[in-house]
């Protein structure tokens, strides 16, 4: 194995890691809420929809991948994004999605047409034939 081997596979761990870590709808949704900047936990559990200490949960999984960087502010504790490319991926990863979507709609009006003319042929077929 060379050594540019052992770097991809190192990256590629790496890279699975964030992906797992990631994959999550309530940490997608924190880090969505970072996304204009510094947060409060208070904030980020409000915006993602779920109560403060399942927010907490989630932002110390972040945290310990260091997707996301914590300041104490008094009582507070406060997150925000530690590299604002990861914003940029999920943001492709979110149009990806989309296209994917509007594709399957496409298909699903597509076969909806399909089988109705189907239906239509047949039913005309079944009248003239009777």
């Amino acid at each position: 194995m060379t050594e540019s081997d052992r770097i991809d596979a190192t990256i590629l761990e790496l890279h699975a890691r964030v992906c797992k870590t990631m994959a999550h709808p309530v940490r997608l949704a924190l880090l969505n809420a970072m996304r204009d900047g510094e947060r409060s936990v208070g904030e980020l559990a409000e915006a993602a929809g779920v109560a403060q200490p399942i927010a907490s949960q989630h932002l110390a999984t972040l945290r310990g991948e260091g997707l996301v960087n914590h300041q104490r502010h008094g009582q507070e504790v406060h997150y925000s994004i530690a590299h604002p490319k990861m914003i940029q991926a999920c943001d492709l990863l979110r149009e990806v999605l989309f296209d994917r979507l509007r594709g399957q709609n496409e298909l699903t009006r597509h076969l909806d047409t399909t089988t109705r003319d189907t239906t239509t042929r047949s039913t005309t077929t079944m009248d003239t034939t009777n």
